[in-house]
Parts: structure tokens; sequence; C-alpha cells
């Protein structure tokens, strides 16, 4: 049964393990059609928001800068700007990371294809992507999306629940190891610390 971009949106939010059930056919092709549709979305509503903020911003500290730095009139290009990087990074990142989390999906017993998980990730994004802008729900909306995309890859490859979260709690698990490895080492090397105190025998020198 081909469903609808709309139908796909319900279904991915709200029946989640039957519409992947149904999605078990799909071609990359037809995951990615979908994941530019709500990545484009998203891109938008982040454009419109980076204007905003931006032409704020501009207006509250427009009068202490110099007359001869020009910032007033480029929402649109900024807008442009972000809905291009957001959109280009997104298309580019889904493979990088469906590769990646198929390395440890492959590991735990998914023998169904890398499609089968980059199709997981294309059409697990739904809750990030259409709700990923709004302040405090995004929170909500990457659980969301954690959820979601965990049920993509037990319907897709068939296998148990907890293989499912294993592999993708090991794919997010290890990059952020080596994020905070990385961070700890950066900041034991630093000569003083980052933030230091008063000098002298007291605060205020007493």
């Amino acid at each position: 049964m081909v469903l609808s971009i709309g139908e796909r949106i319900k279904g991915f939010l709200f029946s989640p393990s039957k519409t992947f059930d149904n999605s078990k056919e799909d071609t990359i092709g037809d995951a990615l059609k979908y994941f530019v549709v709500i990545l484009a979305i998203f891109a938008v509503l982040l454009a419109i928001i980076a204007a905003v903020a931006f032409s704020v911003i501009c207006r509250f500290y427009g009068a202490f800068l110099p007359p001869n730095v020009l910032i007033a009139g480029m929402e649109p290009l900024l807008a442009v700007g972000v809905f291009i990087v957001v959109l280009v990074g997104g298309i580019i990142g889904v493979f990088i990371d469906g590769l990646w989390l198929h390395i440890w999906v492959y590991l735990v017993g998914g023998r169904n294809g890398v499609g089968q998980t980059i199709k997981a990730v294309m059409y697990g994004a739904t809750p990030s992507y259409l709700l990923g802008w709004i302040p405090i729900v995004n929170c909500i909306a990457l659980v969301w999306t954690l959820i979601v995309g965990i049920i993509g890859i037990r319907q897709l490859h068939e296998l148990s629940t907890g293989k499912a979260v294993l592999a993708v709690i090991i794919a997010i698990a290890i990059p952020l190891i080596i994020y905070a490895v990385i961070l700890s080492a950066f900041i034991a090397t630093m000569p003083g610390p980052m933030f230091p105190g008063p000098k002298g025998p007291g605060f205020g020198g007493f």
C-alpha cells in the first residue's frame, strides 16, 4: 500500500510499528523523497526563526555599533544561508548516521541490508524535524525520534526490541564518549583555570 506524505507523517508519529511494516518494500529513493520534504519544512522554520532573531538582535545592539558596519537588511540572506546549510547538512548527515548505525545493527544480528537502516533513520527523524524547532517541545521530540528510530530498526531488520535498543544506544554512546575524552584532554592541556578567580590573599586583595 502506497502511503501519502501526510499519511506517513501521521503513521510514523502515532503508529510507527505498523507504518514501518508497510514501508519494508520502500526504496531508498522513496524514503529520501519523504525525508527531504520533512527536512525542508524544518529548514524553512529554522531559517525564519534565525532571521527574526537576527533582526531583534540588530535592533537591540545596532545603536552601539559603528556606522560603517552594515548589518540591517541581511535577514533574507541569513535565512537563505540557514536553509541551504540545514538542507544539505541534513541529507549528508542522514547517510553518515545510517552507515554508522548499521555497523552496530549488523553486529547485533540485523541482516536485511544497510538500506533498511538508512530508511529507519530517515523515517525516524519525523518527530525531530516536525517539532524540533519548538523550544522545550524539541526535548520531547528528540526522545520521540529515538523511540521511533528503535522501532524502525526492530521492524525493518526483524530484531527483538532489546537488540534494536542496544544497537542504537551503542551508536549514540561511542561518539559521546569520544567527545568527552577529547574535551577532557583539551581542558587538561590548558595552562590555567578557564575562569580564574581574584588574585591576592583574599577577595578584593583583603
